[in-house]
């Protein structure tokens, strides 16, 4: 390759351009691979809660609810990791308020699937509530930010004039 040649292809518009198209071919990949993961993981679901079910003596209220439920927001954080990857695809901007939605759903999902015998780890439970709040105020200053910016001007500028003297 040439020299001029290799700077041309390392100029900042091009090499930008490169690295832009790079990202939206990996973010479709991770899309495509996490749609597959997520079917696996639903019809998984969907098998083990069948088979409960049709077992007899299925103790319902004890480890295997809760194992179900935890598969059940799995499933659904991965639903919004996908949608962070299509908004990403679709704007071209990675949009903050769905990531810290993934965030608490999956410090919800924490919490909703807690072992028996966590309330005996006071770090673990403080360790949570710290990201429940710092998850929700952040939320909320992103939130409250959004709704008082203006809205985006579409059309052409518009040119001002200088008061004749």
């Amino acid at each position: 390759m040439r020299p001029q040649r290799l700077w041309r292809v390392l100029d900042d518009a091009n090499y930008l351009h490169v690295i832009d198209r790079s990202e939206q071919q990996l973010a479709k990949l991770l899309g495509l691979v996490l749609v597959v993961v997520m079917a696996a993981a639903t019809v998984q679901l969907v098998v083990e809660v069948a088979l409960a079910f049709t077992a007899e003596g299925t103790p319902w209220l004890e480890a295997k609810l809760t194992k179900v439920l935890g598969d059940l927001l799995n499933l659904l954080i991965a639903l919004e990791v996908l949608q962070n990857i299509t908004s990403y695809l679709r704007r071209h901007v990675v949009q903050i308020e769905l990531v810290l939605l993934t965030a608490m759903t999956a410090v919800a999902r924490k919490v909703i699937v807690l072992p028996p015998g966590a309330e005996g780890k006071p770090a673990l439970l403080a360790g949570l509530g710290v990201a429940v709040l710092a998850l929700a105020g952040a939320y909320w200053l992103v939130r409250s930010l959004t709704l008082k910016k203006p809205p985006a001007r579409t059309g052409p500028a518009i040119r001002i004039r200088a008061p004749h003297r």
